[in-house]
């Protein structure tokens, strides 16, 4: 029920995925043959959330601290659906014209966008935001073929519907409180840090080691010492992108 489940329909010829109660079609975009995320209970609850508000009609929202795969789940949950995703790294320097350009784009092309960083964004835009993407959403619920966007009649594309993904960092200096019209428009995901000896197993495994499982139980033990042991300094890093770097 909880991973994403692939069927060929002979009717068809379409590729039908299903996870929970959220039914899509495959969407035949070319990603390359790149790697995949180790799926863990986290990602399988974030991919259930995720799915959940497409099913919905909203955007999801991913919140938690740097390193716990906020990005990279989404980006790999639109690889498994066949979907393309632009990820955009956003600042206070971002405003709602900018924006609305990349909601037209996305709206037309039927691509994913993933918002990094969302809450750095100048909260006198977000409320603009929340307006411009609660249009895109209204046209998706309506079915529209064509539909009014900032006073330009434009495309929307669907099979697949553009979506739109924000990630979070809540607590950091610099970021702003998602005003209620966004909040509103985003299903929010809670983040923690993943099970890291169980990534490192499958990662070692992937590679051929037999003994996987003792080795990622050593080299995590040696990660948990060092961080516990060494000083504090601001350049050590011990979460899971050290990790991967290390094991790559």
């Amino acid at each position: 029920m909880s991973q994403l489940k692939f069927h060929m329909d002979e009717k068809t010829n379409t590729v039908r995925i299903e996870i929970c109660d959220y039914v899509t079609y495959f969407g035949y975009e070319y990603i390359g043959n790149c790697g995949c995320l180790v799926v863990t209970p986290l990602t399988d609850r974030c991919y259930i959330t995720l799915t959940q508000a497409m099913r919905l009609v909203l955007g999801g929202a991913p919140a938690g601290p740097a390193g716990t795969g906020k990005t990279e789940t989404t980006k790999d949950l639109g690889r498994a659906l066949g979907v393309m995703v632009y990820v955009f790294n956003c600042s206070d320097q971002m405003d709602y014209k900018s924006m609305g350009q990349i909601f037209k784009g996305l709206s037309q092309a039927g691509a994913w966008g993933c918002f990094d960083e969302f809450n750095r964004i100048d909260i006198s835009v977000l409320s603009v935001v929340s307006t411009q993407y609660k249009t895109i959403l209204d046209a998706i619920r309506a079915k529209k073929a064509r539909f009014i966007f900032e006073e330009e009649d434009i495309v929307l594309n669907d099979a697949p519907y553009c979506c739109a993904f924000i990630t979070m960092n809540p607590g950091y200096a610099g970021r702003t409180e998602l005003p209620e019209s966004v909040k509103a428009l985003f299903r929010p995901c809670a983040m923690i840090v993943p099970d890291m000896d169980l990534i490192c197993e499958i990662m070692l495994m992937s590679e051929g080691y037999s003994e996987g499982k003792v080795l990622a139980r050593k080299f995590m033990m040696l990660y948990r010492l060092s961080e516990a042991l060494l000083s504090q300094q601001k350049h050590y890093d011990w979460k899971l992108r050290a990790v991967k770097t290390t094991l790559n």
